[in-house]
């Protein structure tokens, strides 16, 4: 059924963060009996997603999709994620204390946002086992405060709702593609480890050229379009080269006037196992207009 015009608003939703109610009240509880990762699985897989901010929470399609991806997978043992919105050099680590404290970096939303919580659980061993994993001469720098954004607290409230996984979140040193992939490819044996990668950022993410009526009504401008086509394109060959390119593409720069948002990609491509087999399309959908494709990386 097609979203009602409140229902799109990101401005004023009827009751904001209502859909996120419902599903804590329904679907969430199936979390309690999801599967745990066990060595006959194989590594888990690596994953690019979307992530969104508050209005995922007021879309019950949005939350479906990413919720069945987590339930579709067995529930690994720690999650390790980087996101679009911490860019930092040297290359840094969360806070990794029991009860993460969250960053709320974003503004304008109902004050029911800012009051969310996700105590996750401590994440000190997988600090370790990251830090151990970094060259000498690019040692990682915990931060004893930095809590996890909301590229990585908003999708992941979704996705493991009773935050019962210890997260550890790492900031994004560099745009570089072939330095980050080299970082994701250093961190691939977590996998095997029964741990989660997860770069977030956006598909596309060209906000300075988005419309009210695109983000209201889920309208898709052609640049926004075209982008997502040529990755999917592009992804599908395994075509590092060409996604490294990204300048080039069409619907540049529109889709992506900085590369944030799909810089993070490259990190979930080193992690795979074969980053020149296709990935499995997740999530193929568009968001206020803005390409949401997220992928799954084995």
């Amino acid at each position: 059924m097609a979203q009602t015009h409140s229902e799109m608003s990101i401005f004023n939703p009827a009751i904001p963060a209502s859909a996120y109610s419902r599903f804590l009240a329904g679907r969430a509880v199936e979390a309690r009996s999801q599967g745990e990762w066990t060595e006959d699985d194989g590594p888990v897989p690596a994953l690019y997603l979307s992530h969104g901010a508050p209005p995922l929470f007021d879309d019950p399609l949005w939350i479906g999709q990413l919720f069945d991806w987590s339930q579709s997978l067995p529930k690994p043992n720690a999650i390790l994620i980087v996101s679009a919105h911490w860019e930092s050099a040297p290359l840094s680590l969360s806070a990794s204390d029991a009860g993460t404290p969250l960053v709320y970096d974003f503004g304008g939303f109902a004050p029911v946002y800012y009051q969310m919580t996700y105590p996750t659980p401590d994440a000190v061993d997988l600090v370790r086992r990251v830090a151990a994993m970094m060259p000498d001469r690019e040692p990682a720098h915990q931060h004893a405060f930095r809590g996890l954004d909301h590229g990585a607290w908003v999708p992941l409230k979704v996705m493991y709702p009773m935050a019962d996984i210890p997260v550890l979140q790492m900031s994004m040193p560099t745009h570089d593609p072939q330095r980050l992939f080299e970082l994701g490819r250093r961190l691939r044996p977590l996998r095997d480890e029964g741990v989660l990668i997860i770069g977030s950022g956006f598909m596309t993410h060209g906000l300075q050229h988005a419309t009210r009526d695109m983000l209201e009504n889920n309208l898709v401008p052609g640049w926004s379009a075209e982008f997502d086509a040529w990755v999917a394109d592009a992804m599908a060959r395994g075509d590092f080269e060409t996604l490294a390119a990204y300048d080039r593409a069409p619907g540049m720069p529109y889709a992506h006037p900085t590369v944030e948002h799909f810089t993070p990609l490259f990190i979930t491509m080193g992690a795979a196992t074969d980053s020149e087999s296709a990935p499995t399309t997740v999530i193929d959908d568009f968001k206020f207009g803005f390409a949401a494709r997220s992928v799954q990386y084995a």
